[in-house]
């Protein structure tokens, strides 16, 4: 491609820019999302930042520091700036300079063809604590201090590879059915069995840890379930609440040769155990004073989990973090939609739950059919003028909700209803009263945390059958609910500018539709508040798995005749 066509600028504080309006924008937002984090998504310029967990991340994926170099250098207009290319040279370099093994005597034991590298860890503050001895090349540690060790070098910049093994586990004998019980035939789709391979890594010590990152409706509980079948090993499974625990339940049980009784629930309602044993995060950290200690930790002990699997692994709530550090002999799988985390821990996720394994763009997967095609859409709405003004003299905490609550956002709520009249619709928002006016409007069910299990299993299965056809529902539906066959997502409110939340609300209404019908996301802001500001980081995920979203006003909603062609 000519020099003009090169649609990447590489600048020397290490950030991308990249045009979106030229013939290569696809491929070069595919090669530099692979190595770069995503900032900003306006209209035309996309900015990349380079970062040393982007880098480590890509390390551990196998991508070498010639696969970045060229990458950029295929796609670069301009001569790529040298300390940048430097700053990447030595960055990938450390990832794998440091290697965790195991001795005969159990003890651990961190490495590195760098003795003057050795002499300045042995001799670091936050490394010093967990030192057993010191010798030329070789620092020696004691096997339950595994996690702290690896989360205090990733913290210092070097990442340490961990070769140190796992222990088996307890045995479990089981097989992936060929039909579920329904009759229906089941196998593994080719990008599920790839996730299981990259982190199975055929069982050699390179394995065993990591995160899959695939898009909501891509099936990553059967990934799950794809890596207990290929380690036959009793397993523990961490979700992030009791709806996820029974669906995963009820996967392992359609598609497994496991029985019930071989399921264990550990939840609020229920606490048996069995070889393959769920739990929720919120039993997990719950304690009965801010100061006393977690009830139910003891259950990483309970039984020889070969396997532990944290589902939704970007909300791993911080307690199970301090948990994971001493739970590095067990092998690791973490299952995400995004690995953003709103509270920037990305590092530890990378040190103690294991580096990003596997991930396909959500595009991709569309593209193969294996999700719906999805189009999304931004509707800008004013602040009616009391309300304005009310915005205008709030403090900033209150100014959110205001624009969040926007009343007009009533009236385009149910112009798009009567758009989709016959479409399985659901109605997503943040503040109560927002919703229940909205249900109250359209005559639909709410569902919010202070339903039951039991009554909000009851309202998705009518929506599945399809004697509802609209539900509103809060946050506690961004995760882990089956809804095949939902094909419109309107948001009325979100929480500021969370990616993990845009990417969960999308992925409500990814599953492929019978009639190949598209999937239509609405996201409704309020205009020229911290709505829209908030929106923006929003979309800074719908850019990075490469969707297009339109921005309309509210009157081209509301009055589409009027609208000009």
């Amino acid at each position: 491609m000519s020099r003009e066509d090169k649609p990447v600028i590489v600048q020397s504080d290490r950030s991308i820019l990249l045009e979106t309006d030229g013939p290569c924008f696809e491929e070069a937002r595919d090669c530099i999302a692979v190595f770069a984090e995503l900032v900003k998504s306006p209209e035309h310029i996309h900015t990349y930042r380079i970062t040393p967990l982007s880098l480590w991340n890509a390390a551990a994926a196998g991508l070498t520091v010639d696969e970045v170099k060229d990458g950029l250098s295929r796609f670069s207009r301009y001569e790529i700036p040298q300390n940048v290319l430097t700053d990447i040279e030595e960055t990938m370099g450390r990832y794998g300079r440091l290697k965790l093994y195991k001795e005969q005597d159990e003890h651990l034991v961190i490495t590195s063809d760098d003795d003057r590298l050795i002499t300045e860890l042995a001799n670091h503050k936050d490394i010093k604590p967990y030192i057993q001895d010191h010798a030329s090349g070789v620092i020696r540690i004691n096997p339950i201090d595994r996690g702290n060790v690896k989360s205090a070098l990733i913290k210092i910049g070097y990442p340490v590879e961990d070769l140190a093994g796992y222990i088996e586990g307890a045995p479990l004998e089981l097989e992936l059915n060929e039909r579920t019980d329904g009759g229906v035939s089941f196998g593994l789709r080719p990008y599920q069995r790839e996730a299981v391979d990259a982190f199975h890594l055929g069982g050699s010590n390179k394995g065993g840890s990591g995160v899959i990152v695939l898009p909501c409706g891509a099936g990553k509980t059967i990934v799950g379930i794809a890596a207990i079948n290929k380690l036959q090993t009793q397993t523990l499974v961490l979700t992030t609440n009791t709806v996820a625990l029974r669906q995963w339940k009820l996967e392992l049980v359609d598609k497994t040769t496991l029985t019930e009784d071989q399921v264990g629930e550990y939840s609020g309602d229920v606490k048996t155990l069995g070889p393959v044993t769920i739990a929720t995060y919120q039993v997990l950290t719950h304690r009965k004073t801010k100061d006393s200690e977690f009830v139910h930790f003891d259950i990483f002990d309970k039984a020889n989990w070969g396997l532990i699997i944290y589902d939704e692994v970007h909300l791993l709530p911080a307690p199970v973090f301090r948990a994971t550090a001493a739970l590095q002999a067990r092998r690791r799988l973490g299952l995400t939609a995004t690995l953003v985390r709103e509270d920037a821990r990305e590092d530890d996720v990378f040190s103690l739950i294991g580096p990003m394994k596997y991930d396909v763009p959500w595009k991709e997967l569309e593209k193969q059919g294996w999700i719906a095609q999805a189009l999304c859409t931004e509707i800008r709405a004013p602040l009616p003028d009391e309300e304005r003004y009310n915005y205008a003299v709030a403090e900033k905490r209150h100014k959110f909700r205001i624009a969040s609550t926007n009343p007009l956002k009533e009236d385009i709520c149910e112009s798009i209803v009567a758009q989709h009249d016959g479409d399985n619709i659901l109605i997503i928002g943040q503040y109560l009263d927002q919703l229940k006016t909205l249900a109250k409007r359209f005559d639909a069910p709410l569902i919010t945390g202070q339903k039951s299990n039991k009554e909000r299993e009851k309202l998705y299965e009518a929506f599945r059958t399809g004697d509802i056809r609209l539900l509103v529902v809060s946050k506690v539906a961004n995760f882990a609910i089956d809804l095949p066959d939902a094909n419109v997502a309107i948001q009325v409110s979100g929480t500021f500018g969370s990616r993990q939340e845009e990417a969960q609300r999308l992925g409500r209404i990814l599953r492929p539709k019978g009639n190949g019908s598209l999937a239509r996301f609405y996201s409704l802001v309020s205009r020229d508040t911290c709505d829209q500001d908030f929106a923006v980081k929003r979309q800074l995920f719908l850019t990075e798995q490469g969707y297009r979203y339109e921005i309309l006003n509210a009157e081209e909603i509301q009055n589409p005749e009027e609208t000009p062609a």
